[in-house]
This record gives C-alpha cells, sequence and structure tokens, in this order.
C-alpha cells in the first residue's frame, strides 16, 4: 500500500534543500570576516522555526484560561518548547520529506502476520507516513501487519480522507484477519471519525487511539483559509455535524491521549470525547506527544497477546 509518491515530502524537501543552501551561502559570505558571526547565522537559520513555536507556547496560557486541564508553569512551557524545536526537526526535515518510504507497510498475506492484530496509522495536518516512521520500525519487529496512510490532496476536506483509511483498513484487515487498531495523530483523529461516520464501520475496528486530535476545534484554526483548516475552527460546523452522527451511531472504543502544553490543539480539553478513556499527559508539546514512550507503550499494548 505505500505510495511511491508524496506532494507533502517533495515541498518539504525544497524546503529544507532550501534552507542548507542559505546556510552554506552565509557561510561561505561571512566565515572569513568573522566566523562567529557565521556560525551565529547558521544556527539563526537551522533554528527560525522555533520562534514560531515559542509564538505558540506564549498564547497557549492565555487561550486555555478556564479549561479543566492543569495550568502548565513556566518552565514546563519551557522544556515542551526546547523539546518540540528538536521534535520538528527530525520529522519535517528529515523523515516526513528524505524517509517517508524508509519502512514499507507490512501487509504480507498469510504467514505470522496472520492472527495477530495489525495497525492503521493516520498522520495529522501537513503531515505524511514519514511522521510514524519509529511506531513503524517497532511494528516491523513485532511482526505485526501495518499500514501508514498518506492523506492527499493536502488541503482538501477532511471527509476526502476516507476512502483512504477505508482501503488501509481493508488492507491490514486482510493480512491480520482481525480488526486494527486505529493510531491517529491532530487531524488524523477527525479523519478517523469521518470513516466511522462514513457507514457501519464500528464493528471493523478494534480501538481508535487519538493523540492530540482536536475534537472539538482548536484556536489556532481560526486563522487558516484551507478547507480542512476551517473544518478544525472551533465550534465549526462540520465539527458539531461530525459529533451529531457519531451521537447517531454505534462507536468502538476510544482512547484521547492530550496535554496541557499542546501548542496546536487549544484549549487542551478539546482534544477529549465524551466516554473515552482520556489521558492526559504533563509538558508534552503537539508532535512529541506522539512519540513519549507512556504513549507508544499503553497503545502497542492494546493490540493484545503477540
Amino acid at each position: 500500500m505505500t505510495r511511491h509518491r508524496s506532494t507533502l515530502a517533495d515541498l518539504l524537501k525544497v524546503t529544507t534543500l532550501t534552507l542548507l543552501a542559505a546556510i552554506l551561502a552565509w557561510l561561505a559570505w561571512r566565515w572569513n570576516h568573522s566566523a562567529w558571526q557565521g556560525a551565529a547565522g547558521a544556527v539563526a537559520i537551522v533554528f527560525a522555526h522555533s520562534v514560531f513555536l515559542g509564538a505558540e507556547f506564549l498564547i497557549l496560557p492565555i487561550v486555555s484560561r478556564g479549561d479543566p486541564s492543569p495550568r502548565p508553569t513556566a518552565w514546563a512551557l519551557v522544556q515542551a518548547w526546547f523539546g518540540e524545536t528538536g521534535q520538528a526537526l527530525r520529522v519535517f526535515c528529515w523523515r516526513q520529506p528524505f524517509r517517508w518510504q524508509a519502512v514499507p507497510d507490512q501487509l504480507a498475506p498469510g504467514g505470522e502476520l496472520m492472527g495477530r492484530r495489525g495497525v492503521v496509522f493516520i498522520h495529522g495536518f501537513v503531515c505524511n507516513r514519514g511522521f510514524w516512521t519509529p511506531w513503524l520500525k517497532l511494528l516491523t519487529s513485532r511482526r505485526r501487519a501495518f499500514a501508514a496512510v498518506n492523506l492527499e490532496p493536502l488541503f482538501d476536506s477532511i471527509d476526502s480522507c476516507v476512502p483512504i483509511i477505508e482501503a488501509a483498513v481493508q488492507a491490514v484487515t486482510r493480512a491480520s484477519g482481525q480488526p486494527p487498531l486505529l493510531v491517529c495523530h491532530s487531524m488524523g483523529g477527525l479523519a478517523a471519525r469521518a470513516w466511522l461516520r462514513a457507514g457501519d464501520h464500528a464493528a471493523r475496528v478494534h480501538h481508535v487511539v487519538t493523540i492530540g486530535a482536536p475534537h472539538h476545534g482548536t484556536w489556532l484554526a481560526r486563522f487558516s483559509r484551507l478547507t480542512n483548516g476551517r473544518q478544525m475552527a472551533l465550534g465549526s460546523d462540520w465539527l458539531r455535524e461530525l459529533q451529531r452522527d457519531a451521537d447517531q451511531q454505534p462507536a468502538p472504543r476510544f482512547t484521547c491521549w492530550y496535554s496541557n502544553c499542546d501548542n496546536v490543539v487549544t484549549p487542551p480539553s478539546t482534544a477529549t470525547l465524551p466516554g473515552a478513556d482520556n489521558r492526559l499527559l504533563l509538558g508534552a508539546a503537539h508532535v512529541s506527544l506522539a512519540f513519549r514512550t507512556e504513549v507508544i507503550t499503553a497503545t502497542l499494548d492494546l493490540l493484545g497477546p503477540g
């Protein structure tokens, strides 16, 4: 099922290589004049994204006033900011542009995959399957069937993800002989719910795990002019319809991970669902939350024996 082309990977390759070219050009221009200026400028280019992340962490406690989640300390926000700065470089400048095909889907029919529950991985906004690379390596070593989707077109309606998820669920079910576990980050959680409401699918999945998913929207989405971005705005018509439909259908079991230091999905409790196993993890930023040991361990434990 692994696709041979990713529009996002192409875009991120261009972005990353442009940054690299800017660093080399700066060093060539300034190094002989001042090694210190050359090094400082190169570091500033590498970590320019940290400024925008810092703004999100500054806004977070203001937007989250009145939210029932614990208010993060200033030190917790600083730690989350530094951690997310490094995590963003790994995900957006390495795994997603250059390593998104490093671990192919594991869907060989029959053999040892059969009878061992598999996983469908659903990434979030402006991401691709490379996001899940550490998870995919684990599942490969454990000989579990899995498929990690690429949700494209990038900025289409979240409902356009339904056929992609359907194909992945079918593939993993064929390979394992069992309803799969769905593991979703950010917008991927909404895409999974859109797939669930598109048909009588509750019995076709074992469990749905969402990690930092804006189930009730996020404050930052108010600035988006993209279709899927507008759908994730707090209280959007699309989200209200999604919840109304969910209330009228049988649903699989959900586990929703969220954090009081999530710099993207704010306020934090918007990442929870009524009746779900809502698990608060303190101090984790949005991308970093998906790679916390507690999240990975507890999620893969849901696969059961084997």
